[in-house]
């Protein structure tokens, strides 16, 4: 058997929130010492492991109390549901990283237009340090452009800016055609190349942010013609569309 205060050092909840937990009916602790503290034995452990676990995944207490205290509640299959969902949400923020790290990265510092103020930039590359240090897309990134200079990194922006200049010239013209496609596949492999590796699932989010208005959309726009982001952005969907098909 364990104290209140033993079980809020262990699993890192406050002696508040137990207490809140056992008011509600969500977790009654087995008994109580002599002095009236609480005390919980390993039914009762194994109860709030699922709790918190479903509190990681964000379900209110409300309805985690209606799913424990179901009689056909099964520990088991509760278990393997949460690891499930886990596994999403651990997919859902990987291409959320991802997605952000190719606004910061690609979309903004990479994409330079020559018209966004270089504090904004540095500010960018900053931020996007702090948030995505440890991250292996970021440590990819520093490695491949920890040596280059600034001229070198516009030379690069050129050159990835000349793929939408290219774009822009069949922007009229079918996004699923060979070679808008071929286009798309050119992208992808010049910010792979470059940058970090583009899986389709960045590929994707960029294409919709390029799309999406506002500055990226009205340079990409400037360099190809009106209409260019959009039609980059639909041959991107198609593109990775045809690759989830194959898969």
């Amino acid at each position: 058997m364990m104290t209140v205060h033993e079980v809020s050092k262990l699993a890192g909840v406050s002696i508040r929130t137990l207490q809140y937990y056992d008011k509600i009916g969500l977790l009654h602790p087995t008994g109580y010492t002599d002095a009236g503290y609480r005390l919980y034995d390993d039914t009762d452990l194994e109860r709030l492991q699922h709790i918190l676990l479903f509190r990681e995944l964000e379900f209110p207490l409300k309805d985690i109390k209606a799913i424990i205290n179901s009689p056909d509640f099964d520990r088991g299959k509760a278990l393997e549901q949460q690891i499930g969902l886990l596994k999403l949400k651990k997919e859902h923020i990987e291409n959320l990283m991802n997605f952000a790290l190719g606004i910061k990265m690609l979309g903004v510092r990479h994409m330079d237009f020559k018209v966004f103020d270089r504090s904004k930039l540095d500010e960018y590359s900053r931020q996007a340090k702090e948030l995505y240090g440890n991250t292996l897309e970021y440590k990819k990134l520093q490695e491949k452009t920890k040596n280059r200079t600034k001229e070198e990194d516009n030379l690069l922006a050129d050159r990835f800016m000349l793929l939408f200049r290219e774009a822009g010239e069949i922007r009229n013209t079918d996004p699923a055609s060979p070679e808008a496609q071929s286009i798309v596949r050119r992208i992808q492999d010049f910010i792979t190349e470059n940058l970090y590796t583009c899986s389709d699932e960045i590929l994707s989010g960029l294409g919709k942010m390029y799309s999406g208005g506002g500055d990226f959309t009205k340079n990409i726009d400037e360099y190809g013609g009106e209409g260019t982001a959009e039609f980059v952005d639909k041959a991107i969907q198609i593109y990775c569309e045809k690759n989830e098909e194959v898969e």
